[in-house]
């Protein structure tokens, strides 16, 4: 009989210690992160692609794929299935035929950080979870703390003061508790970290230290594959920070594969770092199975601003598997790709996604990219969230002035 979930258990990459899903669930007693598995074998004869015709548009349109039992546990703001469009005039600047852009910034609270709350804390309302504490560079714990409210949790966030403001907005009118550190996310982490040795009962959701934000995060590789009638593209640009969504794609990737419907091939999947912040780049150009902490981390970028990544040794893996690449971009490049875009396409998008587009545009010049290929950028959020990454210089008029040869201008 037909299951809501065909969630199996939870393992540990490293150590293959398998653990129950029906408990809260954090690290592996080795520290590495879990990652939920599935009963494949039993999904395989009872779903198929043709059964998703007939669904809604929300990501729990794979429920058999994601870890909540029950759909009476789902909590939902029609997150999913954002744009995945096609980007011709940037496409033609940069000498690739078949550009495209998923576009998260029509999700729920603006970026694709709604995805992983919307499983993170579906799951962990079935667990019975009352009050969540995390980290976040800002997006994340504004995500989370919305989604936590409708399901009827409390949340305490800690973020860099340095964080988009409008994150600490969304917190707080969320109800969560929140707190600026006058430091990095690392930082952040370190006082959540001492804050649940003396609240033991908080459930951290801190990236990666919960099994099911990277389930949520997953969905967009579902979704970019069912958006091409299951066409594998050549190439997946992701921006990446604590890398959890490159990470779900790649989960997501092979996951269709075992259910047979993908083949072999893999897109080739680049991380996309900041130059002021680029720990994974680093360890993939010396050949490192993990990453270094990454000192006096700065960017423009802020949702990459990530020194060192709990997953890393994932994100480098998937890599490795998809003959991927590596590559940073400097914070100049990437404000002047951002503005190239919304020009070009009319698409205002995050410094993060901008990110993305710049390292096609480099590795296309490269020849690492060929023209004939299938690209796919991420663009993870709403340019609305980041306001202060462009300047507007406009002329103040009196009423009935003539506007001669005044123009907008934007730096």
């Amino acid at each position: 009989m037909p299951r809501f979930s065909y969630i199996s258990h939870l393992q540990c990459p490293k150590c293959k210690k398998i653990y129950a899903h029906t408990e809260k669930q954090h690290l592996c007693s080795c520290g590495a992160p879990l990652l939920v598995d599935y009963d494949i074998d039993s999904l395989r004869a009872q779903w198929h692609p043709e059964d998703l015709q007939i669904r809604g548009t929300s990501l729990w349109r794979y429920h058999e794929l994601l870890p909540v039992q029950s759909a009476h546990h789902v909590v939902s703001l029609s997150e999913g299935m954002t744009p995945l469009n096609s980007m011709p005039k940037m496409a033609e600047s940069m000498g690739i035929k078949h550009l495209l852009m998923k576009d998260e910034g029509s999700i729920p609270t603006g970026t694709f950080k709604a995805r992983g709350a919307a499983v993170g804390i579906s799951k962990a309302l079935e667990l019975g979870v009352k009050s969540i504490i995390m980290p976040t560079n800002g997006n994340a714990g504004a995500a989370w703390s919305l989604y936590a409210s409708r399901a009827g949790i409390q949340a305490t966030i800690v973020m860099p003061v340095e964080a988009p403001e409008i994150t600490r907005k969304e917190c707080t009118i969320a109800g969560a508790n929140l707190y600026l550190v006058d430091g990095l996310i690392s930082d952040a982490g370190k006082m959540v970290a001492a804050e649940l040795k003396e609240a033991p009962d908080l459930y951290d959701a801190s990236t990666l230290k919960e099994p099911y934000r990277i389930e949520g995060k997953k969905t967009m590789g579902l979704e970019i594959l069912e958006q091409l009638d299951w066409q594998v593209p050549d190439v997946i640009l992701y921006p990446c920070g604590g890398g959890v969504g490159l990470i779900g794609i790649y989960k997501a990737l092979r996951e269709l594969q075992r259910l047979g419907w993908i083949g072999d091939r893999l897109p080739r999947l680049v991380a996309v770092q900041a130059e002021g912040c680029a720990p994974i780049v680093k360890a993939w150009e010396e050949g490192r199975a993990e990453s270094e902490f990454w000192p006096h981390s700065k960017t423009v970028a802020f949702g990459i601003n990530v020194p060192k990544a709990l997953g890393d040794f994932l994100i480098l893996e998937a890599l490795k598997a998809t003959e991927g690449y590596a590559i940073a971009i400097d914070d100049e490049t990437v404000l002047q790709e951002q503005q190239r875009v919304a020009r070009l396409e009319g698409a205002f998008i995050c410094p993060e996604g901008a990110a993305t587009f710049a390292a096609a545009r480099q590795l296309r010049d490269k020849g690492w990219i060929k023209a004939e290929e299938t690209v796919v950028t991420l663009n993870t959020g709403n340019g609305l969230k980041y306001p202060n990454t462009v300047q507007s210089d406009a002329p103040l008029l009196k009423p009935g002035t003539k506007l001669n040869d005044n123009r907008h201008k934007t730096k």
